[in-house]
């Protein structure tokens, strides 16, 4: 019994250690939590209703969760030998065009929710209310910024792009 506990417990502990290589090694992945963010911001700001606060979530854990998937597609298929070359290429595409349909699903989703000129005009407000406010705005974009370009990735060659790196290795 005691045995069984330490293992369940061992399995939340591998799942934080793949979302943290995620956040240290995944440009896309610190994209999303950073778009994350901007959009529980703009749903507060716009005084969403629970319900929908709730759908938000759905879709920000699904783009979240395709992304991870996508991550862990590409490193098992990542240096096949030369006959699983197409395949291995196939399994990346596809598994990308997966986060690409989460995250189409959440823009729609987002488009419903935000596109309503009384919460477009609450957003627009609070984020020119004052100068700082919109200080405060320009400064989260930097930090998004370097959190997504700049953090982590010891192991990435900086500045080329992700199709050119397996040619450089």
């Amino acid at each position: 019994m005691k045995s069984d506990l330490k293992r369940f417990g061992r399995g939340f502990i591998y799942a934080w250690n793949g979302i943290w290589a995620a956040i240290r090694e995944e440009r896309n992945f610190r994209f999303h939590l950073c778009a994350a963010v901007y959009i529980y911001a703009a749903a507060a700001i716009a005084g969403l209703e629970a319900v929908e606060f709730a759908l938000i979530s759905l879709c920000v854990f699904l783009v979240i969760q395709a992304e991870l998937m996508n991550s862990a597609v590409e490193r098992a298929v990542d240096k096949p030998d030369t006959s699983h070359w197409w395949s291995a290429g196939a399994a990346k595409d596809m598994a990308a065009g997966g986060v690409l349909m989460a995250a189409v699903g959440a823009l729609c989703v987002a488009g419903f929710l935000f596109l309503q000129p009384g919460r477009l005009a609450r957003i627009w407000a609070a984020v020119t209310a004052t100068p700082w406010a919109v200080v405060a705005v320009l400064i989260s974009f930097v930090i998004a910024y370097l959190f997504i370009f700049r953090f982590g990735g010891c192991s990435q060659k900086k500045g080329l792009p992700d199709a050119d790196k397996d040619k450089e290795e």
